[in-house]
């Protein structure tokens, strides 16, 4: 497939994208000092997050979720579901999250137009904040959104206000507050339990789902959100060699995924019939959620 090819040589030949100096408010992205309008609201949710987010609240929730038995959809109908939705973490967006889905779709579109598996996964890799949604069960948005982590294991101080995980019960735990916890060096991030929110249960509605995309797409889904491993290089001794390949894939996914957070428009019905071809192409018409 491919992303089978070298992701650092392809990186290397596609620098088109220019960085935006600011987010859509004015501000540096990812900027949670920054005095804005929300910054009041999104430390107070990392707060509730980082208090409330254990090892078993998320093996909980995985169990719960697992079992896809929540409804019968199309990928598309569940881009349109999202319409109703804004992320309260996110410092740097204010705009319903099918926007987002598409600016950073288009974006790496234009970049890389060969990697098509990529264009789909930008298009999907928001689409598990369905949990949000009352036929969802309506989950708060702490559980749903925000930075993920690795639990079972000590928490990296690089996460977001990580002031706030003094009052995790895990914080107190003889294994669970140790560097490795209940994991071996290099077990490979697959083996490690992660906060429980909209990246890991669209990561296994997408493998349950059989989708044929590549293992690059699935780690993308599944960690775009863990910016203490992807930006600050965090918990590299958890990792086995295929996440770090997968990584640089990541990290270039990234890049569209925050700085393509602005105010510019994107005309859905013209770039719909595009992406639903790929949807055809690496989905099952109806997926299990």
């Amino acid at each position: 497939m491919a992303c089978q090819a070298n992701a650092e040589q392809i990186k290397s030949n596609n620098e088109a994208f220019a960085v935006p100096n600011n987010n859509a408010f004015g501000h540096s992205f990812r900027d949670y000092d920054k005095e804005s309008e929300r910054r009041a609201g999104v430390e107070n949710f990392y707060k509730t997050n980082h208090i409330n987010q254990t090892y078993q609240f998320a093996k909980k929730k995985k169990e719960e979720y697992g079992k896809l038995n929540r409804a019968e959809m199309s990928i598309w109908e569940c881009c349109e579901l999202l319409n109703e939705f804004v992320d309260e973490s996110d410092p740097d967006l204010d705009e319903p999250q099918i926007e987002h889905l598409l600016q950073s779709a288009e974006a790496i579109r234009r970049d890389y137009p060969n990697e098509d598996w990529l264009h789909l996964t930008a298009l999907i890799h928001d689409l598990g904040k369905v949990l949000l949604h009352p036929k969802f069960g309506g989950e708060p948005q702490w559980c749903v959104v925000g930075d993920t982590y690795p639990l079972g294991c000590a928490f990296d101080e690089s996460i977001v206000y990580h002031k706030y995980f003094g009052e995790n019960p895990d914080s107190k735990h003889p294994i669970y507050s140790t560097k490795l916890g209940i994991y071996k060096e290099n077990c490979g991030l697959e083996n490690v339990t992660i906060s429980w929110g909209h990246d890991e249960y669209m990561y296994t509605v997408m493998k349950e789902n059989k989708t044929t995309l590549p293992p690059a797409g699935l780690f993308i889904v599944r960690f775009h959100s863990f910016y203490a491993m992807h930006r600050n290089g965090a918990y590299s001794y958890l990792m086995n060699e295929e996440d770090k390949e997968n990584l640089q894939w990541l990290r270039i996914f990234n890049k569209y995924d925050l700085y393509s957070k602005s105010k510019v428009r994107v005309d859905v019905e013209k770039v719909k019939p595009y992406y639903l071809s790929l949807v055809q192409k690496y989905f099952p018409a109806k997926l299990k959620w």
